[in-house]
């Protein structure tokens, strides 16, 4: 479904990002480690557009999207979820995930699918979303970007800050989507047992390079652990 090839960033006179490839296909849960400050939300930020890559490209279904614009992106089926949330606050559940068709497919309405993941959207529609909880507010920020029924979700450590009863909910959501068969979803994680969980493949980070890669089944066997833990 996306496919990174070489990709290189700089900040300044940092290189920030150096020679990153991997595969996502649909279908998986690719999880993607490392410890802070490596780059991995600069990798995630560059796959939707919001940072230019300085070499190398980003294919996305066959296509090749590494100067497309953010928008175009997200109109083609990739939604992302931001480390923090990034809920609108002001507005009510129901508005915030409205949000989430602005890609072209509002004629469809709010899958209900979302309300059988995450059933406390259902029942604070009217609620403004800086009246939820840590918890509900992710809830809602994932839903909102499965709105547009992407054909990539990319998620930037939605466990952050999150009560263990929701990260059960939210892993079980991302297991189910995965199993559709229909989408791919790169899970940016540092709570190692909740990555290891979900991983149909994984890789880790260091220095903004890939150091180590391989089908999830293997993680114990190759003390990924050792290379996230702080």
């Amino acid at each position: 479904m996306l496919t990174i090839d070489n990709l290189n960033q700089y900040y300044g006179s940092s290189h920030t990002l150096r020679g990153v490839s991997l595969e996502l296909p649909a279908g998986k849960v690719t999880t993607l480690l490392g410890r802070n400050g490596v780059g991995k939300t600069t990798l995630l930020k560059c796959l939707m557009g919001l940072l230019p890559v300085a070499k190398g490209s980003v294919s996305f279904a066959g296509r090749d999207i590494t100067k497309a614009a953010s928008y175009t992106r997200a109109a083609l089926g990739m939604a992302y979820v931001p480390q923090g949330r990034e809920i609108f606050p002001r507005l009510t559940v129901e508005e915030n995930l409205l949000m989430g068709l602005a890609n072209g497919k509002a004629s469809r309405g709010i899958p209900g699918y979302i309300y059988e993941m995450f059933p406390v959207l259902r029942d604070m529609l009217a609620r403004r979303g800086g009246d939820l909880s840590g918890g509900q507010q992710q809830q809602l920020a994932i839903g909102r970007a499965l709105v547009m029924r992407p054909k990539l979700l990319i998620l930037d450590e939605p466990t952050e800050g999150i009560q263990p009863s929701i990260i059960k909910d939210i892993g079980a959501a991302i297991r189910k989507l995965a199993e559709s068969g229909e989408m791919a979803i790169l899970l940016v994680e540092q709570y190692y047992d909740f990555a290891e969980s979900l991983a149909d493949q994984y890789a880790v980070m260091a220095r903004g390079e890939i150091v180590k890669a391989g089908p999830g089944s293997e993680m114990q066997a190759e003390n990924v652990k050792s290379l996230v833990a702080i």
